[in-house]
């Protein structure tokens, strides 16, 4: 596209197409009277404007009431959004699951599919399990997979701006994976691929425990924790998409490795092993005074890893979620750490979306993406701000 100036009718009939589609995606149904007063807009210019958005696709006339009509007449025209016009997709790659999610439009979310898959599986066998649950998903919705108008994507792992996976440890042939290009070759729309803990930060703040605060730290309690963080209600990935990567922090000269802190015997834990970690934890809600012990270690490293981030960011809240058994028993130690050294110590909670919030926050990047496609012009968006690329 050509460089638009201000005075350029393309330009104009873009931020007009903008302010109404905005308008009617506001409203249940709306007139064009009631349009033409939302947005400040003539008459004609409403009009023709809604008949560009009908021929699109995005925009529907609501059929007339029979009985109204017979009785005084025909009513004002009255049109809607059409949330059903495209569909969403959010996509969580674990370790140990395959969890996806589909939702129209307006991000109504229309059903959620998922299926375990092995911590040691190849990258081949993941991308294919991952392909598997979204064919299943849009079978039980009913939704096309042409009709998919953006993917979002979750992963363990730095993830660069193009989609690839910089570095990855808890997945086998993860690092250096193409996983943007990959999954691209499945849909035809745009896949954006995230952090997934950066993605649950995400969902945190769209439908979950940090609804109502704009900084925020989500922590992915773990073997390999991680974190995501929300500065002014925007993502921050930093320099290089490793921001929030806490599960490094025992490197700087700690010897002892998570899975040593968890073990109750002289030998760690196998890497990466999830049935390992879940039996300590089952045992030590069991009053194991061994497995007790370990999850104590464990415990006192990750608030020692979370009060740096926290240190360094100065949030209003902190989400504990992940799988991770026995995180209600996190709080407290946590918020005592926090006073501890915080000059003002934010607030404390439980993930509300718990092991949905990675491909839920999958979902609103990909939502964010869409938005941008409708309501953005000249890179202003006329919505809400989008935290996807």
């Amino acid at each position: 596209m050509g460089r638009l100036t201000g005075g350029d009718p393309s330009l104009l009939r873009r931020i007009n197409s903008a302010v109404v589609l905005h308008a009617l995606r506001a409203a249940d149904r709306a007139t064009l009277t009631e349009v033409t007063r939302v947005t400040g807009l003539s008459r004609p210019t409403v009009e023709g404007v809604v008949e560009d958005l009908v021929a699109a696709g995005l925009v529907v006339e609501e059929a007339a009431d029979v009985t109204v009509v017979r009785r005084q007449g025909r009513p004002a025209r009255r049109f809607r959004f059409r949330a059903e016009a495209g569909y969403l997709l959010g996509l969580d790659i674990g370790a140990h699951r395959v969890s996806a999610v589909v939702a129209d439009l307006d991000g109504r979310v229309l059903g959620a599919h998922g299926r375990a898959v092995a911590g040691t599986a190849p990258a081949d066998e993941r991308l294919e399990r991952a392909r598997t649950v979204v064919a299943e998903l849009l079978r039980r919705a009913g939704v096309p997979r042409g009709a998919l108008r953006a993917v979002g994507v979750g992963t363990p792992g730095i993830v660069g701006a193009d989609g690839t996976v910089r570095l990855c440890a808890a997945l086998p042939g993860w690092t250096g994976l193409r996983l943007g290009e990959r999954l691209s070759r499945s849909f035809r729309c745009p896949v954006l691929v995230e952090n997934d803990a950066n993605a649950a930060a995400v969902a945190e703040h769209w439908k979950g425990a940090a609804t109502e605060s704009d900084d925020v730290v989500l922590v992915l309690a773990g073997l390999s924790p991680g974190a995501g963080s929300l500065i002014g209600g925007r993502l921050h990935r930093g320099y290089g998409g490793a921001a929030g990567e806490i599960g490094a922090l025992h490197l700087l000269g700690r010897e002892v490795t998570p899975e040593t802190l968890l073990s109750t015997t002289d030998e760690p834990l196998p890497p990466l092993d999830h049935q390992a970690v879940t039996d300590v934890f089952t045992r030590a809600d069991a009053g194991d005074p061994g497995a007790r012990a370990a999850v104590d270690r464990f415990f006192r490293r990750l608030v020692h890893d979370v009060a740096a981030l926290v240190l360094a960011l100065d949030p209003e809240l902190v989400v504990i979620g992940g799988a991770t058994t026995g995180l209600a028993d996190l709080l407290a130690p946590l918020r005592d750490e926090l006073a501890r050294y915080c000059l003002r110590p934010p607030d404390v909670t439980l993930s509300t979306l718990g092991t949905a919030s990675v491909a839920t926050g999958a979902l609103r990047l990909a939502l964010d993406h869409v938005e941008e496609e409708f309501f953005a012009v000249e890179g202003t968006v006329t919505g809400r701000r989008g935290t996807g690329r």
